[in-house]
């Protein structure tokens, strides 16, 4: 018998059943049963009761003592989805089993008594499997669902539910109470992922994975191998040819680097030297000496229309908003605490009409934000499938879109900053003059019919002026060797912007209370106790030690800190690194003082930059 009841939140706390409750309810919720399997063994007297739980990554194996019995559990590198016939779990299933799959757990079992030897003298009382939920990226599902407002997530705990189980619900009830969260915790947030991530093909394919992630190698840079090819750009061929090797980014194929001289374009996984170094040399040096041309298109793109929009976005944003077509602003957006909920671009099309672009992996996140924010006087449209973007960075970028078009291009008629459209083979795209890489540059909106034909014919002309191809790794050193910041490493609601060095980008002389405005005014006139610096190691060999993010950072021999982003410039040959300390002390009383960074239980003398590597004026080049 069906029961209506009222009320004003709800928290799917409802595990394997999660995805398919939100499949029949319309929202998604990534996450899908994959058959998970023990063995307990007959009693064996010779084990103490005292004795650890035990794992063994390398076989996969985790053994514990059970009532004088021994456990032996797998988290195997190809898992199997459960209820392969339905796709669904039943609704009535509870404690339910699947039948014994022993060829499926022998290896594992051989391995553990090589391990554990007195095993062998023990046969087996108990073989189980049954279902256990896992997520595309092993992470938990928490946080406000796009969709249904007040529906919380609580679910997706990938087998580790009782060691989280405490945290994830306190974390939950103080984002039922804020409505936001003053932590960074993008990588548990729902939005994170998009409405694909639940499409029974993909998730039942991506868990057969990730259940085996838990105990496989976490490699840096290490790249899914299952559920790939969701989104291709119409040139994927031309970047596969040119010898791309490929990432994933916000469900995009997305050049990471691109091989040289015919070499694999295959990640060769490791925690110290690169195999991609050379890669990213060669493109960030050539993007620096010529011009370089980068996908952009996972960029989250949405447009924005109505009589009242330039007003809302005034109350959302903290930088001042440009009422007039071709302007382009960067900004952020806060909570009412003033933590940094997104990092973004606003670009003026037309009176009372606005692109937002913002970060590939923050395409649901940043649009919720936006939207928990707007009117029904203002339709937001997610318009970020239907273009594609090609950008070209460098000194020579200028002369290369000449060469496309017969617009002007000089900095005077096409200020950095602005944006306008332009025409290249009768093909009419929207160009806008913005850099994350430190250098002249134009970001090329494109209708994706047209995508493949632009493209071909950027690097036709491009020829010329030695243009080469560019990954992501290449644009994150650059935007490093600048000194910009990233949405998820360097900056989050865990920050403001006073923290982060982004007060730049506050406009008090607005008359508008945007919101987190009175909280800005109050962090105005505090003392901080968190600064974000750069740091390079006095060291020079690109990956010899490999930072990451996340290293301690000491101060005096006191950790005071930690890296939120790293890199090795090869512009510069120096390792790079962002990150926060906690001291109110002014940035020369900090010089003064010994700086290390420990990677690898090994401390690194460290040098505070005061300005970033990359120091060009870019704006007036």
């Amino acid at each position: 018998m069906e029961k209506t009841i009222e009320c004003e939140y709800i928290v799917l706390a409802t595990g394997m059943w999660s995805r398919q409750i939100g499949e029949d309810t319309g929202f998604s919720i990534p996450l899908y049963p994959a058959e998970h399997f023990y063995v307990i063994t007959e009693g064996i007297n010779e084990i103490p009761k005292n004795i650890p739980v035990l794992r063994d990554f390398d076989d996969r194996l985790y053994l514990k003592e059970d009532a004088g019995k021994m456990l032996i559990g797998i988290f195997e590198g190809k898992s199997i989805p459960a209820f392969n016939k339905t796709n669904r779990v039943p609704d009535d299933f509870s404690y339910g089993e699947f039948p014994e799959n022993f060829e499926h757990f022998e290896s594992f079992l051989e391995a553990a008594l090589k391990r554990v030897p007195i095993l062998e003298k023990a046969g087996i009382r108990k073989f189980f499997s049954g279902p256990e939920s896992f997520t595309p990226d092993t992470n938990t599902l928490l946080g406000e669902v796009p969709g249904l407002k007040n529906l919380f997530a609580c679910c997706g705990l990938n087998s580790i539910g009782i060691g989280s189980g405490g945290g994830v619900g306190k974390v939950t009830a103080e984002w039922i109470m804020n409505g936001h969260i003053n932590e960074d915790l993008f990588i548990y947030d729902i939005k994170r992922f998009q409405n694909f991530h639940s499409e029974v093909n993909f998730i039942k394919e991506r868990i057969t994975e990730t259940l085996g992630d838990l105990y496989g190698m976490h490699w840096p840079f290490k790249q899914h191998k299952t559920s790939r090819n969701q989104k291709l750009v119409p040139y994927h061929e031309e970047l596969k040819k040119a010898g791309a090797c490929f990432g994933v980014s916000g469900g995009y194929e997305r050049p990471m680097w691109f091989a040289l001289d015919g070499e694999k374009a295959e990640y060769e996984y490791s925690y110290n030297y690169q195999n991609w170094f050379p890669s990213a040399k060669y493109e960030t040096k050539n993007t620096r000496e010529n011009v370089g041309l980068f996908d952009l298109t996972p960029f989250s793109k949405y447009d924005l229309k109505g009589n009242t929009v330039h007003e809302e976005l005034q109350k959302i944003c903290t930088a001042n908003i440009k009422n007039e077509a071709g302007k382009c602003t960067y900004t952020q957006m806060l909570n009412k605490d003033g933590g940094i909920e997104a990092d973004l671009t606003v670009v003026c099309l037309d009176e009372n009409y606005f692109r937002v672009i913002t970060a590939a992996a923050n395409r649901e996140h940043d649009k919720f934000h936006i939207n928990k924010h707007l009117s029904k006087e203002v339709k937001l449209i997610d318009v970020t499938d239907n273009f594609c973007v090609l950008g070209l960075f460098g000194p020579k970028s200028r002369d290369l879109m000449k060469e496309l078009s017969n617009d002007d291009y000089s900095n005077e008629n096409f200020k950095f900053g602005t944006a306008k459209y332009i025409t290249v083979n009768s093909i009419k795209l929207w160009a806008q003059r913005l850099s994350y890489v430190g250098e002249l540059g134009y970001e090329l909106f494109v209708k994706k019919d047209d995508a493949k034909k632009i493209y071909n014919i950027i690097f036709e002309k491009g020829k010329k002026y030695k243009l080469s191809n560019c990954g992501m790794h290449a644009m994150d050193i650059m935007r490093m060797e600048t000194g910009f910041l990233h949405w998820g490493h360097d900056i989050s609601p865990e920050e403001n912007q006073y923290e982060a060095g982004l007060n730049f980008a506050i406009s008090h002389k607005k008359n508008i209370d945007f919101i987190g405005k009175k909280s800005l005014i109050k962090l105005r006139d505090a003392k901080h106790k968190k600064k974000f610096l750069m740091f390079t190691l006095n060291q020079s060999k690109p990956g010899e030690p490999l930072m990451l993010h996340d290293e301690p950072i000491y101060i005096d021999g006191k950790i005071a800190g930690r890296t939120t982003s790293a890199n090795y410039s090869f512009n510069f040959n120096k390792n790079l690194a962002f990150g926060y300390i906690n001291t109110d002390e002014d940035l020369e009383t900090i010089k003064s003082k010994s700086v290390e960074i420990e990677i690898e239980k090994v401390k690194y003398n460290a040098e505070i930059l005061t300005k970033p590597l990359n120091k060009k004026d870019f704006k007036n080049l």
